[in-house]
């Protein structure tokens, strides 16, 4: 008897319950977060985003990486949740 064996016969639940269980909770911050992505601010901050790393991978050797429009692009977008999201917080 392996293991696994023993895990089921003890009452340990299985896998697949905890799985299906999880697939029903849904996380709004996703759902504004993509909504948050369309506004203008946060599309030019995205497309200066993958601007930078168009360019920096176009390079074999470079110094040059994208965090400062990484940081402008995430600051943007969650400026924007945060005035969104928290309103509906019960």
């Amino acid at each position: 008897m392996g293991f696994e064996d023993k895990m089921i016969m003890n009452g340990e639940p299985e896998e697949e319950e905890e799985e299906e269980e999880e697939e029903d909770m849904v996380d709004p911050i996703e759902a504004v977060r993509q909504k948050c992505e369309q506004m203008e601010h946060c599309v030019h901050n995205q497309e200066m985003l993958e601007k930078c790393e168009t360019r920096v991978g176009s390079r074999s050797a470079t110094d040059e990486d994208c965090t400062e429009e990484l940081f402008d692009f995430l600051h943007a977008r969650d400026h924007c949740v945060a005035h969104t999201l928290f309103h509906s917080v019960k």
